[in-house]
C-alpha cells in the first residue's frame, strides 16, 4: 500500500519489502506459516491466512518482533502508565515546546 502512495505521489519507490512490527508471536505465527484453526480465529476465512502468507512469501511484507514494552502502536491504543507513555513519546521523537 504505501508504494501505491509512493508512485501515486511521484516519489521514488523502494524495492524493500514493507516492514511490519508485531507483538504478538502467534499472529507472526499465523502470517508466516498460514491458517492455524483455533477457537479464536474460526470467524476468519482461510482465504486471509493465505494472502498474508503469499505477501510474506514473496517479500512484499516483513513481519518482525517488537517487544510490547516498545511496540510504539501501543502509544494510540492503549492506555498506558505514564513511565511507559513517556518513553514512547519519546521514541516516536515528539517533544514539547518549552523541552527546546
Amino acid at each position: 500500500m504505501t508504494q501505491h502512495i509512493r508512485t501515486t505521489c511521484g516519489l521514488p519507490v523502494s524495492k524493500d519489502p514493507t516492514v511490519l512490527y508485531e507483538d504478538n508471536a502467534a499472529c507472526i505465527t499465523q502470517i508466516k506459516e498460514g491458517y492455524i484453526k483455533s477457537d479464536r480465529t474460526k470467524h476468519i476465512p482461510p482465504k486471509f491466512f493465505s494472502f498474508t502468507q503469499e505477501l510474506e512469501k514473496n517479500k512484499d511484507v516483513d513481519v518482525q518482533y517488537v517487544r510490547s514494552s516498545e511496540n510504539a502502536a501501543d502509544l494510540f491504543t492503549k492506555a498506558l502508565p505514564t513511565t511507559v507513555f513517556r518513553k514512547l513519546i519519546h521514541n516516536i521523537g515528539m517533544r514539547r515546546l518549552r523541552d527546546f
